[in-house]
C-alpha cells in the first residue's frame, strides 16, 4: 500500500471538511432606510464564516469596504441598465471600468462574477428584457476581456424558476419554456463558452405563499415530507425537485455538464402567516446542513455554491411581492440574531459589533388619547405611508395587536425611520407621546418588536424607501404548475 498517496487523500479529505465548513455565501442587500455601515457588515459576514457575497447593485461604500476583506464578490448588474449596457460596447466598458477595475485595482476586492440582470424572464416583466439581455451580456463580456479581467471574472445572468416547466410535473420532463427556448440555449452556449456559470434562484417559501393546498414538509430539508418518485429517483423536497429540473433541462438541450450557482434561497421571518421565526429557523438550518455537509442533488452529487437571501433585512424594499418581502435577513435590520443558527462545527451565528443607535425613546399613542378619535386613521396612514409597517399585517408578528398598539407601532416606526427628528412625534394630531419605557415589554408573547433605529450620525446612511417592483415577483410559473403535478402523484 502507498500510504502517502493515503495520506495525501486523508489531507484533501480534510482540507475538504474544513473548506466546506467555512464556505458560506450570502446576498447583501442595501434598500434600508437605515443601513449598517459596511466595514460592520464585512466583519459580521467574516465572524460569520460567510466568504462569499453577492451584490445586486454596485454601491461605492460597500465595494470599498470589501477591500482585501478576503470576501469573494458577485456584483449586480439592475434590469434597468441592460438596454444602455446593450446599446453599446463603449458603455460597458465604462461599467467595467467605473465599476469592477476600479475596486479591483484601488480597493483590491475579490470580484469573481457580474450578474448581468435580475430575472430578466418573468412572465410579469411582458419581454421587457428578453431583447437587451443577450447583448448586454455580450458586451459586459467584452468588455471584461479588454480590461484584462476575462479570466478572473466571470459572467453570469440570475434566472428564476419559471423559464422552465415540466409537462409531466416531475423533474425529468423538465425543459425550457418554449417562448424563450432558443433564447436561452444561446445564452447557455455564451455561458459555456466564456466559462460563466448559470444562476437560479430557488424560493420554497413561494410554493406555500402562492398556493395554501402546498404540502408543507416538502418546502423543508427534515425529510417528514412524502417522497416524490421520479423513474427510480426519489426526492424529499421542493429544492432538490426544482434543482434538477434545471438540471433535465440542460441536459436535454446539450448542456450536461453546465455549472450552476444557486443566487438565491431563503425563508422570511415576517409579512405572512407562514413568514415566521420558526419556519425560517427550520428552513435555514436544514439548508445550512446541506451545505456542511456537502450535499446535492439526485441529478448532481456535487453541491453548487449557494447564496442564502438574505443576510439583513431591508425596510426600504418594495412589497409589492407581498409584506414578507422586507424580512428575508437572517439578521434584523440592525445585524441583530433573529434566531439560534449552527452555522458549522457547531459554531452558532454571531451578532453585528460596533453598532450605534439612537437614544432609547419610542413614540406611542397617548395614554388619554381615544382610540375611536377620527384623527386617528389618517394618523396611522401617514405613518406607513412613510415607514415600514409590515410586521401589522394579518399573520405577522405584530398582526394580532389592539387599537391603541398598532397605532403606538405605527407611530413609532414614523419616529424611528424620521430619525427622532424634534416634531417627528407631534404630527398625529396630538395623539402620541415620547416614551422612556419599550412598548414591546408590555405585549403579550414578546414578539412584537417595537424598534430603535441605526444613528446614521454614527457611520450609517439613510436611503429612501424604493418605489420599483422587487425584481423578483415569484411568479414562479414552473413551480406552481410542477407543484400542482406532485401533488396530484402523492395524493
Amino acid at each position: 500500500m502507498d500510504f502517502r498517496l493515503v495520506f495525501k487523500l486523508f489531507l484533501v479529505c480534510l482540507l475538504g471538511e474544513v473548506l466546506m465548513a467555512e464556505g458560506l455565501a450570502c446576498n447583501w442587500g442595501t434598500r434600508a432606510t437605515h443601513l449598517l455601515p459596511p466595514d460592520i457588515v464585512v466583519k459580521l459576514m467574516k465572524d460569520n464564516g460567510i466568504d462569499k457575497v453577492k451584490l445586486f447593485e454596485v454601491v461605492p461604500d460597500v465595494m470599498r469596504a470589501l477591500g482585501n476583506s478576503g470576501i469573494q464578490v458577485m456584483v449586480g448588474i439592475p434590469n434597468d441598465m441592460l438596454a444602455s449596457l446593450a446599446s453599446s460596447v463603449r458603455v460597458a466598458e465604462d461599467w467595467v471600468t467605473q465599476n469592477v477595475s476600479r475596486y479591483v485595482s484601488r480597493n483590491g476586492v475579490d470580484v469573481r462574477y457580474v450578474a448581468i440582470g435580475n430575472e430578466p424572464f418573468l412572465k410579469t416583466y411582458k419581454d421587457m428584457f428578453t431583447h437587451t439581455i443577450y447583448p448586454a451580456l455580450e458586451n459586459i463580456q467584452a468588455a471584461l476581456i479588454k480590461a484584462g479581467l476575462g479570466r478572473q471574472v466571470k459572467v453570469t445572468i440570475p434566472i428564476n424558476a419559471d423559464v422552465y416547466q415540466s409537462d409531466s410535473g416531475m423533474p425529468s420532463g423538465g425543459n425550457f419554456r418554449p417562448d424563450i427556448q432558443g433564447l436561452m440555449i444561446s445564452i447557455v452556449k455564451f455561458l459555456s463558452d466564456n466559462g460563466g456559470p448559470l444562476t437560479i434562484n430557488i424560493y420554497p417559501f413561494l410554493s406555500l405563499y402562492a398556493d395554501p393546498h402546498f404540502p408543507v414538509d416538502f418546502a423543508f430539508f427534515d425529510g417528514t415530507a412524502a417522497p416524490v418518485v421520479d423513474g427510480g429517483v426519489t426526492y424529499g423536497n421542493v429544492f432538490e425537485a426544482n434543482y434538477d429540473t434545471l438540471v433535465w433541462s440542460l441536459e436535454k438541450n446539450g448542456f450536461p455538464n453546465m455549472p450552476i450557482i444557486v443566487g438565491e434561497v431563503g425563508w422570511p421571518t415576517d409579512g405572512d402567516v407562514n413568514a415566521n421565526i420558526e419556519n425560517a429557523r427550520r428552513f435555514n438550518q436544514g439548508l445550512l446542513n446541506r451545505i456542511n455537509q456537502g450535499k446535492g442533488t439526485p441529478k448532481r452529487p456535487s453541491p453548487p455554491d449557494i447564496y442564502l437571501f438574505a443576510l439583513i433585512d431591508e425596510d426600504a424594499k418594495s412589497t409589492e411581492p407581498g409584506n414578507f418581502e422586507r424580512h428575508w435577513g437572517i439578521f434584523y435590520y440592525d445585524g441583530s440574531i433573529k434566531y439560534p443558527l449552527n452555522l458549522a462545527n457547531n459554531k452558532n451565528v454571531t451578532a453585528a459589533k460596533g453598532v450605534q443607535y439612537l437614544s432609547r425613546q419610542w413614540c406611542v399613542m397617548r395614554p388619554d388619547a381615544d382610540p375611536s378619535d377620527p384623527n386617528l386613521p389618517q394618523s396611522i396612514n401617514k405613518a406607513c405611508t412613510y415607514a415600514d409597517c409590515t410586521s401589522l399585517g394579518y399573520g405577522s408578528s405584530c398582526g394580532g395587536l389592539d387599537v391603541r398598539n398598532n397605532a403606538s407601532y405605527a407611530f413609532n416606526m414614523y419616529f424611528q425611520t424620521m430619525n427622532q427628528t424634534k416634531g417627528s412625534c407631534d404630527e398625529f394630531s396630538n395623539l402620541a407621546v415620547i416614551t422612556s419605557i419599550d412598548p414591546s415589554t408590555r405585549i403579550r408573547g414578546g414578539a412584537c418588536r417595537f424598534e430603535i433605529m441605526i444613528d446614521v450620525g454614527k457611520g450609517g446612511k439613510t436611503r429612501k424607501p424604493t418605489t420599483s417592483s422587487a425584481g423578483r415577483m415569484y411568479n414562479s410559473i414552473f413551480a406552481w404548475s410542477f407543484l400542482l403535478g406532485l401533488l396530484a402523484f402523492v395524493s
